[in-house]
């Protein structure tokens, strides 16, 4: 059974982890250890919903565990919130050859804005699913989304300003 979940949905479940994870070693980790708790909790999985934001979710939980386990260790000790958020902005955004300002940009929204631009935007995530795997309110999300878009849009003009 697991074996058909992975054949049908590994790709875009990859796809995800990369646009969350700009180090394609750290994709691969969350990409497994995603399929790990797939596993271990599919006797929770309820089968008259989809599966794909059922996936989607623990995903994305995974990823924000990694980023708490992350702020947390002895190894990086943020002395602030500033500093992990430079910390963060500092690692380089996926790189895609059309679209690399844009991915560079999105790197450095807040993890709440960007995880709600990758779902909805990249993943092709409707509003009540991205609600559904964030836990949130679809509101949330739109507003999420028009903030993200506003400050896309500033960052953007930014850059290309001396490209033209």
């Amino acid at each position: 059974m697991i074996d058909e979940y992975i054949r049908r949905y590994g790709r875009r479940l990859y796809g995800l982890c990369r646009s969350l994870c700009p180090n394609p070693f750290d994709a691969d980790d969350l990409y497994q250890e995603t399929w790990l708790r797939v596993v271990k909790h599919i006797g929770k999985y309820d089968p008259s919903r989809e599966f794909e934001p059922w996936l989607t979710r623990i995903c994305v939980n995974t990823y924000r565990s990694a980023l708490r386990r992350l702020a947390r260790s002895p190894v990086l000790d943020f002395s602030s919130g500033e500093d992990k958020a430079r910390f963060l902005q500092s690692l380089p955004a996926p790189e895609a050859r059309d679209y690399t300002l844009l991915y560079q940009a999105v790197g450095r929204l807040p993890d709440k804005l960007r995880l709600a631009v990758v779902l909805f935007y990249f993943q092709g995530q409707d509003l009540a699913s991205t609600a559904e795997i964030l836990n949130i309110p679809v509101g949330t999300v739109k507003s999420r989304l028009n903030k993200a878009r506003k400050l896309l849009k500033e960052a953007l003009a930014d850059e290309t300003d001396g490209l033209f």
